[in-house]
């Protein structure tokens, strides 16, 4: 390859990467509409797992489903600010195992890859929710 035509193309790959990373997470799984996809993907894991699905026995779906939408799109930068229970709130009782908890990413992983979320974003949004684990088993 040439040296003008290289430089080209490090302008073209630098630009391409610029504009993928300045939009937030929110923006690049969709905005509103991605995020409420993604959760109802989500509820349906969940809905779908024998082991995970006892948690939720108690809950009302939908206020769950909103408040994960509202979580999801402030954890993700959208412009929404998550104001309900902290996660201790919410989870303090519920003696949630480490293997529990792994299963639940597990069935959020298979959320994002059924609506097609790619492998780089999902990493970054997995990367964002991991701080919540302590605040989640165990409690």
């Amino acid at each position: 390859m040439q040296w003008p035509a290289l430089i080209v193309l490090v302008i073209l790959l630098t630009a391409c990467s610029t504009s993928t990373s300045s939009s937030s997470l929110y923006e690049q799984i969709g905005g509103s509409a991605g995020t409420e996809k993604l959760v109802d993907a989500f509820i349906q894991q969940v809905g779908n797992d024998e082991l995970i699905l006892p948690y939720f026995t108690d809950t009302n779906v939908r206020h769950f489903r909103q408040g994960f939408i509202n979580h999801l799109c402030d954890t993700l930068d959208g412009p929404c600010r998550y104001e309900g229970d902290n996660m201790v709130q919410i989870h303090t009782g519920m003696r949630i195992s480490e293997a529990d908890f792994n299963r639940v990413v597990d069935l959020l992983i298979n959320a994002m890859n059924e609506v097609g979320i790619p492998q780089r974003v999902q990493n970054q949004i997995l990367a964002r929710l991991a701080p919540l684990r302590g605040d989640i088993i165990y409690l």
